[in-house]
């Protein structure tokens, strides 16, 4: 398993992962229709200078992505991996290799509260509660990493 940077050849992937009904169930995210998600990925994400985005690649398969970016103060990350790379330890790997290289601190994410799996890997690596916030409607933890690079890995 490898990091690489996210390419435009990606997205039609990434978008496909994006449409997975219980990808959606879990994260309480709900998928853009194919202009919309390219249109945002393509200008706010790649087109982001401050943003840090990272495919995962397992072999030669793209497993999903890792994403930092800033809304006003905070640094937020956020993931979405495909169905078929769920359990299989990928999303621990690639969020430790991730944290290695995204230095800053604070970072932040916000993940649904019932996305157990998603709360346990952030937890995993150290990220802390921080209370709630509500993203339309739905209840969303916010959690928070102070701890430099590696003081708990």
């Amino acid at each position: 398993m490898r990091l690489r940077d996210v390419t435009e050849a990606d997205l039609e992937v990434l978008l496909e992962y994006e449409h997975d009904p219980e990808a959606v169930r879990r994260s309480r995210f709900p998928p853009r229709e194919r202009e919309a998600f390219m249109h945002h990925w393509k200008t706010r994400v790649l087109g982001d200078p401050t943003g840090f985005v990272q495919a995962v690649m397992v072999g030669d398969e793209l497993a999903g992505n890792l994403v930092a970016w800033w809304e006003g103060d905070r640094r937020f990350i956020g993931y979405w991996f495909g169905r078929a790379f769920w359990g299989r330890g990928i999303g621990t790997r690639a969020l430790g290799l991730f944290l290695a290289q995204e230095r800053n601190r604070p970072l932040y994410a916000d993940p649904f509260h019932a996305n157990l799996a998603s709360v346990r890997l952030l937890e995993k690596h150290g990220f802390e509660r921080a209370g709630t916030v509500l993203h339309d409607e739905d209840e969303h933890l916010l959690l928070v990493l102070r701890q430099p690079v590696g003081a708990r890995l």
